[in-house]
């Protein structure tokens, strides 16, 4: 099992080096993935949970294909329906190239009408463009010349390149926690990618995605999940608590119990203001770090790609 991070690429506080801070350090401490998140406009139910600035996934994962060597790089979730399905592929399979095969391609549909509204794209018909976008990427990742016809894009011996590294292609983790986004992951997924659902849950929802993908005729997508990581020093007994949030022994059980579940690669989101309170922006990478090193020293054997 892999451990990646998601890195804080939004609010005040976040430059170019405390992202760089973020991702070496990692990659140094030995974690397989970095994955950073997507907004395109911040109009103000986006801005209140997700303030500016906010730094652009592909440029900032391009950036850091020259800065780091091993780690793979990837988007949790870049929302589809945002910007036209040829520049995505053409800019992902760029990405792929530059970081030497590394990017992983974590995809979703959003939430935000009034970011959709900002952009000009149909909230209502969001999943449908998300379907079609998908497929339109993964052709256009595989065929030297294109042809497609869809509702919402058509286009007829387009060529392009170069392709990505990646055979056939990046890994397509697709985000979600509705039917619709199982039933998405098992149609063109590799990769169903929950966020802060621990074993039980995703157990509980394996029937959805075996059978969409059944139903395409494809194998079924691994589980790829993102859950907290805050370490306390003493047990959170509420009901409620996060997959990945209590003590080192309570933290470590749920990554076992995730493991048990064959899940190859878990995500954990490190942002301390997300789960424990505000942290002053500058502050944030070293506390992260910290929890990371943390969970190193206490929980992972990162380069066996198990549990301590």
């Amino acid at each position: 099992m892999k451990i990646g991070i998601n890195v804080l690429n939004y609010g005040e506080g976040t430059t170019p080096e405390s992202i760089e801070t973020w991702v070496r350090g990692a990659e140094e401490l030995g974690y397989h993935l970095a994955m950073i998140s997507d907004h395109v406009t911040l109009p103000p139910e986006v801005a209140g949970a997700f303030p500016p600035p906010f730094y652009d996934p592909f440029t900032t994962l391009a950036w850091l294909a020259g800065r780091t060597s091993t780690i793979e790089l990837g988007t949790t979730v870049v929302v589809l329906p945002y910007r036209h399905p040829l520049q995505t592929a053409r800019v992902t399979a760029n990405l792929d190239r530059f970081s030497g095969g590394r990017l992983v391609f974590g995809v979703g549909l959003g939430w935000s009408r009034q970011e959709y509204a900002a952009l000009g794209v149909d909230y209502a018909s969001r999943g449908r463009i998300t379907d079609e976008y998908l497929a339109c990427i993964k052709e256009h990742w595989t065929q030297p010349v294109l042809s497609f016809q869809g509702e919402h894009v058509a286009c007829t011996d387009i060529t392009t390149g170069p392709g990505p590294v990646r055979d056939p292609h990046p890994p397509v983790w697709v985000g979600g926690l509705s039917d619709a986004a199982l039933r998405r992951a098992g149609r063109f997924g590799d990769a169903w990618h929950p966020y802060t659902l621990g074993a039980d849950a995703i157990r509980e929802r394996l029937p959805v995605l075996e059978a969409a993908a059944e139903a395409t005729g494809r194998p079924t997508p691994a589980v790829t999940p993102r859950i907290a990581l805050h370490l306390t020093e003493r047990p959170v007994e509420s009901e409620s608590r996060l997959p990945g949030h209590g003590t080192v022994g309570q933290v470590r059980a749920d990554l076992e119990a995730l493991a048990e579940l064959g899940v190859p690669y878990v995500v954990l989101d490190t942002f301390l203001s997300s789960y424990a309170g505000p942290v002053p922006p500058e502050e944030s990478p070293r506390h992260d770090l910290t929890q990371l090193e943390t969970a190193a020293e206490r929980i992972l054997d990162l380069p066996g790609e198990t549990l301590r």
